[in-house]
């Protein structure tokens, strides 16, 4: 699904080099390496802070202890997401309020999230599914309306840009009060271990977000709030501040990957290709086709045997999990996300992709189709 070693092998040196000077200065963790990354990512998104963490799930943990939700909070999330999404919120005692997502755009349908919204509301997730944005100039409006907090979870679209009415263009993780984002080793900004980040425009709201990473603590042994224990070691900054230039590259090249599956699938009867946003550009982190002319395990079956990958983004939706099985949500409550976890199917999109490789995916999936129907 990606080549994290044809990768590596183009910036070797870099990489190499980058390790090597966190080991000889021996500033393994909140090193210099730190600093300077997460100066580099404010940088790049465009916000006044980046809060490096130790992944993904703890930036959407600290996000949400740094805005002060209480137990009982309810938080309206999409149901149709990795499972930290809604994890985070339930670590924390939290109620995860799920919403049924866009047939075609894969993110939280706005039209829904108005309805959900209860006395106990204080906040709203918007993923950014599979590689572009959430319809956040209308869940802003919803946010200001209702007096809730925003929490972007970016993990997979790093990079992707929102264009508002207006015309003003924001990145991905900007646009709410807080941006949570993951640097897992197959995200299009990976690291090579576990790593995360949250992008703040407040001051306080990020010095708050930074103690809570910290211990609670803004001056060392002086803990003022409850926090926890996550940080990005500084190997992994070294690592990224290399990989943070080759960005826009790297999200170019799966967005050409993509135009190529998008011109061989479009006239294929039984599958619908990414339909794109109006409002946002889109980076790709997976290539997701919905199977409907056959069906999608059998296709997945079928791939596999002439050795083609392909993933399921996600085969049982979090209402239907055993976490968070709630009888006040019933079977077919969220009938898109249940049909896509049928339809749904992931294909290699990745920075090393080359057109022999992408024509033999093409050729598979498409002599694969003709096969089963």
């Amino acid at each position: 699904m990606v080549d994290l070693k044809g990768q590596y092998q183009a910036i070797k040196e870099e990489i190499d080099a980058a390790i090597q000077s966190v080991i000889e200065n021996t500033a393994f963790i909140n090193g210099p390496e730190v600093k300077d990354f997460a100066k580099q990512l404010a940088e790049y998104n465009g916000c006044n802070y980046a809060i490096p963490c130790a992944n993904g799930t703890d930036a959407l943990q600290i996000a949400m202890m740094a805005l002060g939700l209480k137990p009982g909070d309810e938080v309206i999330v999409p149901v149709h997401t990795y499972v930290a999404t809604a994890e985070a919120i339930a670590l924390l005692q939290l109620k995860p309020v799920f919403v049924d997502v866009d047939k075609d755009l894969f993110t939280i349908d706005v039209k829904q999230i108005e309805a959900s919204v209860t006395p106990n509301t204080k906040a709203i997730v918007p993923v950014h599914l599979y590689g572009q944005c959430a319809n956040m100039e209308q869940i802003l409006t919803i946010a200001s309306k209702h007096d809730l907090f925003v929490i972007e979870d970016t993990a997979q679209a790093i990079g992707a840009e929102y264009t508002f009415s207006n015309g003003d263009v924001k990145k991905a993780g900007t646009m709410g009060d807080i941006g949570c984002t993951s640097f897992f080793p197959s995200k299009n900004l990976g690291c090579y271990g576990d790593g995360g980040a949250m992008l703040i425009n407040d001051e306080k709201l990020a010095e708050r977000a930074r103690m809570i990473a910290s211990h609670g603590q803004g001056i060392k042994y002086h803990h003022d709030i409850v926090g926890c224990n996550s940080r990005l070691d500084s190997i992994q900054a070294a690592i990224l501040k290399v990989k943070l230039p080759h960005l826009d590259d790297y999200n170019k090249a799966r967005q050409k990957a993509a135009e190529a599956y998008n011109t061989a699938f479009d006239s294929v009867d039984g599958v619908q290709i990414p339909k794109l946003a109006t409002y946002s550009t889109h980076v790709y982190h997976q290539y997701t086709l919905q199977v409907t002319g056959v069906d999608r395990d059998l296709l997945k079956e079928e791939l596999q045997k002439q050795g083609v990958p392909s993933m399921v983004y996600y085969p049982v939706p979090l209402h239907l999990q055993k976490a968070y099985i709630n009888a006040n949500y019933a079977k077919a409550t969220f009938p898109v996300t249940e049909n896509l976890s049928k339809v749904v199917l992931s294909l290699p999109v990745h920075t090393e992709m080359d057109n022999e490789q992408q024509a033999y995916i093409i050729k598979a999936v498409i002599n694969s189709i003709n096969k089963l129907s």
